[in-house]
């Protein structure tokens, strides 16, 4: 590791200010520092110094991340090799694209028990999708770094990986990278780069992706990786069951549908279609644990958001419908399906779009749990609420900490005025 060392420091005079290779500084600054902690040193009568930067903040991220991916990965071949196998025993044809075409010509077969084939197969289909974000959004980065002679920020390492986490396996690889193009470009570097980003960059850029080719994110075609196969997600199977179906889940403890059953205890495990990383509740919960531990992750915008979800849907039940099915889930189900219980954990908490103050944090994880029910039951065009909720929370985050900032300011004021 010296002799790494000692070669990084012998380039380093190149790439200094007035060097023949100044305008790369941000490019050789990033391998540095992403080696090596940095060797600069805050000057002057008063500083702080924190054992955590950026860089160990977004990696505790990124290692946060790696049981919902891991775990996607696998899901992903599970429910492509439950439909092969179904779709075979039934006499289908199946058209098997390049993806699956690799899985076989590497030796693997169809059987669902096979936990390695499974991942396998998984791995096949995510890792092009992350292959492509990073070398896409990345680059992006690196250009605008380069342009403003700006460091190269390590806050990409985590949007790269949320935002394929966030996707169906099935979406066309040239999306992805029109996606995340857009996210970084019009999310995040027109306001400055990181830090200063007032959305989340993966939600925006799939936000962008549902509203402009939403044949490939939405409907029932798209979250088993298998062409032709219709299996829809359990809140879309929610949308559109039967009144008596819905209500009768508080005691029968399952979605009906036209597939098979989702029991709560599958859909809190993860067993079921949906985008890459948003099925496993479990698993969520221990990234929460993570980011908690760690300091991270702020344990009141999560309690807020489930806070948020309860009394929505507590609420919703009490007033009921004879129309819309949706009034009658209760907030366990709406706790363990879909993307809910990932976007509380990982973005929801993102430091920089959340609300920055203590009793903020709790407005507005309060906020995006009674979006998110609100647009799951009340609009029947958005299954899905939890993508457009934490947006929306972002929006208002800066006011949510303007008026709380207010208040305590007026609060001091009465305190300590005098006569």
């Amino acid at each position: 590791m010296k002799a790494l060392r000692d070669a990084l420091d012998s380039v380093h005079p190149y790439f200094e200010k007035g060097a023949i290779l100044e305008k790369a500084y941000p490019v050789y600054e990033a391998l540095d520092t992403f080696l090596y902690t940095p060797g600069e040193t805050t000057h002057g009568l008063t500083h702080v110094r924190d054992g955590i930067d950026l860089k160990r903040m977004m990696s505790m991220v990124v290692f946060a991340l790696v049981p919902v991916t891991l775990f996607g990965m696998w899901n992903v071949g599970y429910q492509a090799t439950e439909a092969v196998e179904k779709m075979t025993a039934a006499g289908i044809d199946i058209d098997y694209d390049w993806h699956h075409q690799l899985f076989q010509a590497i030796g693997f077969g169809y059987d669902a028990s096979d936990n390695v084939a499974n991942f396998v197969l998984g791995a096949i289909f995510f890792l092009p999708m992350y292959i492509v974000t990073m070398f896409v959004g990345g680059h992006i980065e690196l250009v605008f770094s380069v342009l403003r002679g700006h460091e190269i920020n390590e806050g990409f390492l985590v949007t790269g990986l949320l935002f394929p986490l966030t996707l169906p396996a099935s979406i066309p690889l040239w999306q992805v990278a029109l996606g995340i193009a857009f996210g970084v470009i019009v999310a995040k570097e027109v306001f400055g780069g990181t830090g200063r980003n007032f959305l989340n960059v993966a939600l925006t850029s799939r936000a962008f992706l549902y509203f402009a080719y939403a044949g490939q994110i939405s409907g029932d075609k798209v979250w088993t990786a298998v062409d032709g196969f219709s299996g829809a997600t359990a809140l879309g199977q929610m949308a559109i069951a039967e009144q008596d179906a819905v209500g009768s889940l508080a005691s029968v403890n399952y979605v009906w549908g036209a597939q098979e059953p989702i029991t709560w205890m599958s859909a809190f495990i993860g067993t079921i279609q949906g985008c890459v990383g948003e099925t496993s509740a479990l698993l969520c919960l221990v990234g929460a644990g993570i980011l908690i531990a760690c300091g991270v992750g702020s344990w009141k915008i999560m309690t807020g958001v489930i806070g948020g979800v309860v009394a929505t849907s507590l609420l919703l039940n009490a007033v009921g419908s004879e129309t819309n099915p949706m009034f009658a889930v209760p907030f366990y189900w709406h706790l363990a399906i879909g993307g809910l219980a990932f976007g509380l954990v990982y973005m929801a908490t993102d430091p920089v779009s959340a609300s920055m103050t203590e009793t903020g944090k709790w407005l507005y994880g309060g906020l995006i749990g009674f979006m998110t029910v609100l647009i799951r039951v009340i609009n029947p065009a958005f299954p899905e609420g939890i993508m457009l909720a934490i947006l929306f929370g972002n929006v208002f985050a800066p006011l949510i900490d303007y008026f709380v900032v207010q208040w305590n300011v007026s609060r001091r004021k009465a305190r300590y005025a005098t006569a």
